[in-house]
């Protein structure tokens, strides 16, 4: 008798879906099952509205979760930015597979770069975190709210509504779209979203079959990057409503940064820690504190000043 067909769930949008292929693919290479993916469709696909208004990032989780816990899906793959920080009950995270190129990058019309854009240019962004940046870098511009997938957010640069857009290189790499990229923000420059790059594979609790199946496709120093980022995050999350800023790597020994930024990128904290890849969580941890303790819960958001056209949460939406 064959093995049953491992069902994946994941979202509808083009980027989801190639993904969600890219572990499809591994994971029948790894072990020779049959997979199939299962599109389902969450509020924040089909919601345009303010993301602090729908749900937050979370909004894009919460679907794939309950097919999940209904037992309609085996795995659910999420971008790891996407992933609350907290636990969810009766899910864990299954594999981390290898991480992909985790920076930001702009998509300017006419090859510019970013200090090329005309003074007060408009930038289009989803996220707090990445206008804020961008102000610390330049004053001048204006970054300006956007949801959609990226192809919407190219379109939006291509008829001449928006100076540029600022997505992840990830992203764009994973819909072919990398012809878009004008600059490279290294972490120096503009730090990425924690996870940011990464993918997140999660089961219901219990299924060790399930986890055993994924242990060829799950990467030790991926997951240990983003645990780091994560429990600097969620540390972050109750005494600070700044943008936050992470980026860890190591093969051995794992570093990370952080920085949490004022929303209208007048000041901003940065803070590192290094240490044993089993310690990831404790490292993230350790910025989270000494970020704290220098201030970073003073770091409010500005209204109006960060992203025109309306309040974000603090959550990167790539889509």
């Amino acid at each position: 008798m064959s093995e049953p067909v491992v069902r994946i769930g994941t979202r509808r949008s083009p980027m989801a879906m190639v993904q969600s292929r890219q572990v499809a693919d591994a994971l029948m290479a790894q072990t020779g099952r049959r997979v199939e993916l299962v599109g389902i469709t969450s509020a924040g696909d089909v919601n345009a509205g303010d993301l602090t208004q729908i749900g937050g990032t979370g909004v894009f989780v919460s679907a794939l979760r309950g097919a999940l816990l209904a037992g309609d899906v085996d795995l659910a793959v999420h971008s790891m930015k996407d992933l609350p920080t907290g636990a969810a009950d009766g899910i864990v995270l299954a594999a981390v597979p290898a991480r992909d190129d985790p920076r930001d990058a702009l998509a300017a019309r006419d090859g510019a770069k970013l200090a090329d854009l005309p003074q007060g240019a408009r930038i289009g962004t989803g996220s707090p975190r990445r206008a804020a940046q961008l102000l610390m870098l330049r004053a001048d511009l204006q970054p300006v709210l956007v949801r959609g997938n990226a192809g919407t957010r190219l379109g939006r640069v291509e008829s001449g509504d928006l100076d540029a857009v600022v997505l992840a290189h990830a992203g764009l790499a994973r819909i072919g779209r990398l012809d878009a990229v004008t600059q490279v923000f290294e972490p120096d420059e503009m730090l990425p979203a924690p996870g940011q790059g990464a993918l997140a594979v999660e089961c219901r609790a219990g299924r060790e079959d399930l986890v055993a199946l994924l242990t060829g496709i799950d990467d030790k120093q991926s997951r240990a990057a983003t645990t780091a980022e994560r429990a600097m995050l969620g540390a972050l999350a109750t005494g600070c409503g700044a943008p936050v800023g992470a980026y860890a790597a190591g093969t051995d020994v794992l570093r990370l940064r952080g920085v949490v930024v004022a929303a209208d990128g007048g000041m901003a904290l940065r803070g590192s820690a290094s240490g044993p890849l089993a310690m990831a969580e404790a490292i993230g941890l350790r910025v989270a504190s000494e970020l704290l303790s220098r201030g970073a819960g003073t770091y409010t958001a500005v209204p109006g000043r960060a992203i025109s056209g309306g309040h974000i949460s603090s959550g990167d939406d790539d889509r």
